[in-house]
């Protein structure tokens, strides 16, 4: 009984993250694909590749640049990029850039 209750307030505790529509991400990721490649792969090593990347981590990676909680590196210039992104772009986004082959 114990470990059920700890279970239930540890599911009202971790932040849920929606899931995204890879086939909208698709058409929201024009912008990216200056960057970080049509295919998710960039051609600069400067850039990230996303291909393959774990969703959960894109979509917390993009709500923390909007945020102004990354620094470094490109931090700045992402943040203007997601600034107006809402958090279904932000899913779709992470959906699509997941199912993308690394």
């Amino acid at each position: 009984m114990k470990v059920l209750l700890m279970l239930m307030l540890a599911s009202f505790m971790t932040p849920v993250l929606a899931a995204g529509n890879a086939e909208a991400g698709q058409q929201k990721a024009a912008a990216c694909n200056a960057c970080h490649g049509a295919t998710g792969k960039a051609s600069v090593t400067l850039y990230p590749n996303l291909a393959g990347q774990n969703a959960d981590y894109l979509q917390h990676a993009l709500q923390a640049y909007k945020k102004g909680e990354r620094s470094g590196g490109q931090a700045e210039v992402m943040k203007a990029f997601v600034s107006g992104l809402s958090d279904e772009d932000m899913a779709d986004l992470a959906a699509y850039y997941q199912g993308l082959k690394p």
